[in-house]
Parts: C-alpha cells; structure tokens; sequence
C-alpha cells in the first residue's frame, strides 16, 4: 500500500537531487572510501527528515536530507551529514549521536554502536578535511556553473536553429523504419501464403494416397471372396455334370431291361400282339436315339457351362 501511494518516496526537486548525488558521491569517494581500511566494514544509510509540506494531504516533502556513515575497521569511526533541502550549496557535518537526535525516532542508526567508542580522530579529523574541500570546491564550481549558464544562451539559439533539421531527420528515420516494418510484414504475408499453398497441396497428396491405399486395401480383400465364389460355382457344376452322368446311365440301362421283359412276354403276347410288339420296338429305338441324342446334347450343355461360367470369372 504504501508502494503505491508513493509514501516510501522521498521528493526532490531537480536541482537539489543533482546536488545532492553530486556531494554525497564526491563525499563517499574522496573522503569516506579511502580513510577506511576495509572496504567491507564501510556502512552507509541515507535518509529523509519531513517536513510539514505533504503532496495531495500524502507525500511528506523532505526538510533535511542526511547521510551516516561507519567504518567498523581496525581504527573505527563515524560521521554524519546533513544537507537542507532549501539551500542546496549546504553540507553540514555531525557526529552519528548528534544526527541521531535530529531524526524524529530517534533511533539507533548502527548496531552495536558502530564507531561511537574509540574512535580514531586522526582519521576524523582527515575526513572533515576532506569534506570541507569538497565544500568549496562545490562552491567554486557554482560560479564556474553561473558562467556556463552565461554561455547556455548560444547553446540554446543553436538548439533552436537545429531542431527543424533534428525533426527531418527524425522524421525521415520514423519513414525508413515504417518502411522496413511494411516490407518484413510483406514478406511475412508472401510466406504465410506459400506455406498455406504447400501445406493444401501436401494434404490434398495425403487425401488422395489414402483414397487410393483404400481402393487397394478393397480389391485385395475381394480377391479371396471371388474366388471363394469361383470354387463353388465350379464345384456345383462338377455335381451337374455328375447328375447329367447318372441320368444318362439310368436311361441306358432301362432300354435293355424293357427289352428283355418284352422277350419273356412275347409267347403269351406274340400271337395277339404282334403289332404292338412291333410299335414298342420301334418306339424303343426311337426312345434310344432319342436318349443318346438327349445325353450328347446333356454333356455337352455341362461342358459348355462349366467352361462359360469359368471364363465369366477370370
């Protein structure tokens, strides 16, 4: 929540930011670093103290921004810094107590009391000589700043006279840019209709090697059923051609048993019946042609149809 809000920030305007970054990294470079031994056991905490100005009734505007540090070294020592927000060419310099009594928590910046026993005032005496040459180099740089704010004028004239061509030129890039941008999306519509074209011509391949599997896979599998058929048909016209046989035997062996039947009968019959003895015989041979006519004719009609219905098949 207080992410959000913005509670957590510490608002400055843009000329105390800068100077602060500037004095406290030139402070923490040239002062702070080289005076303690080891470089690990410098500690630095930073900070805000409010004032009574709130942004929409919620963002305190800072009214001291302040800086403690500790060096927990073999020659221990600690220094604090105070900067006013309403004065920017201001860098006071505390002990870590003294600043601890400005903030209102009063807190305990360092734990264990890091530098406030035994420190060493060689080196603090060092490091206020340090930051108190900082202080006036910052001083004499902001004269050197009024004289380049004397020459910004001719920088801001010539800004004035360049933007017209700064804006061509950015406009001739944002061109060129949207123009890369039309052909790569020219490109990408060109091979997005390839591939569509190449992946329908694959699917419709894929379709027709299926269809075709399938005709096959159909035809093989009717083989065996065709010739299933072919064998039965040839089979039962085997049994025709058997029964025709049997027929044509019955009807052969039935003419000599009529005939001898005839001869046992002819003494009671062939006085009186001389002339239908005579009628029967040639009705017998008659009967006779007839029949071998009939089984020829039987034989041959079997071996035609057995031979149509084959060939009909194949």
């Amino acid at each position: 929540v207080a992410t959000y809000t913005l509670t957590n920030a510490v608002p400055l305007s843009p000329s105390v930011s800068k100077s602060w970054h500037r004095d406290i990294g030139r402070v923490v470079e040239q002062a702070l670093v080289p005076h303690c031994s080891k470089k690990d056991h410098l500690y630095l905490l930073a900070g805000a103290i409010p004032s009574s100005v709130r942004v929409k009734g919620k963002v305190s505007v800072p009214e001291t921004l302040w800086l403690a540090a500790c060096c927990d070294g073999p020659e221990r020592w600690s220094l604090g810094l105070v900067k006013k927000t309403d004065d920017e060419n201001s860098l006071v310099d505390f002990t870590v107590g003294e600043l601890e009594n400005q903030l209102l928590s009063r807190v305990h910046l360092f734990k264990g009391s890091c530098g406030k026993d035994h420190q060493s005032q060689e080196k603090i005496e060092a490091i206020l000589q340090a930051v108190s040459q900082i202080r006036s180099g910052e001083q004499v740089g902001t004269s050197d700043n009024q004289e380049a704010k004397d020459g910004g004028l001719v920088r801001k004239v010539a800004g004035i006279i360049a933007t017209p061509f700064i804006k061509l030129l950015e406009l001739l890039i944002y061109v060129f840019v949207e123009l890369v941008k039309l052909v790569f999306y020219f490109l990408w519509l060109v091979i997005k209709r390839v591939c569509g074209t190449v992946l329908d011509g694959v699917c419709s391949l894929w379709n027709g090697v299926v269809s075709y599997l399938k005709a096959i896979s159909m035809v093989l599998i009717s083989i065996p059923y065709d010739v299933g058929r072919v064998i039965i048909n040839i089979f039962l016209g085997f049994l025709e051609i058997v029964q025709d046989v049997a027929s044509l035997t019955y009807r052969i062996l039935r003419i000599p048993v009529g005939f001898v039947l005839h001869l046992a009968a002819f003494p009671y019959h062939s006085i009186c019946a001389i002339p239908s003895v005579l009628k029967d015989m040639a009705t017998g041979i008659g009967g006779t042609f007839s029949l071998v006519i009939d089984a020829t004719v039987a034989v041959l009609h079997g071996f035609y149809y057995l031979a149509g219905h084959i060939v009909k098949r194949f």
